[in-house]
């Protein structure tokens, strides 16, 4: 069974983004409440469809929920822009993008803090989920807002999609 890589290390930064020091995956998301960065990939079709990864279920963090369409950590030496792209290809597949940033900010639970770097992108081409998830597909804005706070998605997605006014 897949699992995440809890010896994995991530930079641990301060809330301008500064990196000041270093902590395992396992010890980012034990409550420790070490603030770590993330990138967030919205990826949009021609149409206005917003494509939806759905966690697995080994997940360590919000597993079998609908999320972002591509999300992932930084890695330790790694820039937000070699972060993205490297993730939108292993979790998707995707290299050909032209990424917009939208926003960045501090995304809180009760297991750990994230500093997360938002983007979005319309892509037409072919999308092939990796197995680090369970799969995906494109929703429409209609069908995404009517599920909406019924614990089909992440809280984190939910929070960005109000946070950048996404949809």
């Amino acid at each position: 069974m897949n699992q995440d890589n809890k010896q994995e290390i991530f930079p641990i930064v301060d809330e301008d983004g500064n990196i000041i020091n270093s902590a395992t995956r396992g010890e980012c998301h034990s409550g420790s409440m070490l603030l770590h960065p993330v990138i967030h990939l919205h990826v949009f079709n021609s149409k206005g469809e917003l494509y939806l990864q759905k966690r697995p279920e080994w997940k360590d963090v919000q597993p079998g929920k609908w999320d972002t369409s591509v999300g992932g950590h930084v890695d330790l030496g790694e820039s937000i822009e070699i972060a993205l792209k490297r993730e939108a290809v292993e979790e998707l597949g995707i290299t050909d993008f032209i990424p917009q940033q939208l926003a960045h900010y501090i995304f809180e639970s009760t297991r750990e803090r994230e500093m997360v770097f938002t983007h979005k992108t319309v892509y037409d081409g072919v999308i092939s989920p990796s197995d680090e998830l369970d799969g995906g597909r494109f929703w429409s804005i209609k069908e995404i807002k009517a599920n909406i706070g019924k614990g089909i998605f992440t809280p984190n997605f939910e929070g960005e999609v109000e946070r950048i006014n996404l949809l």
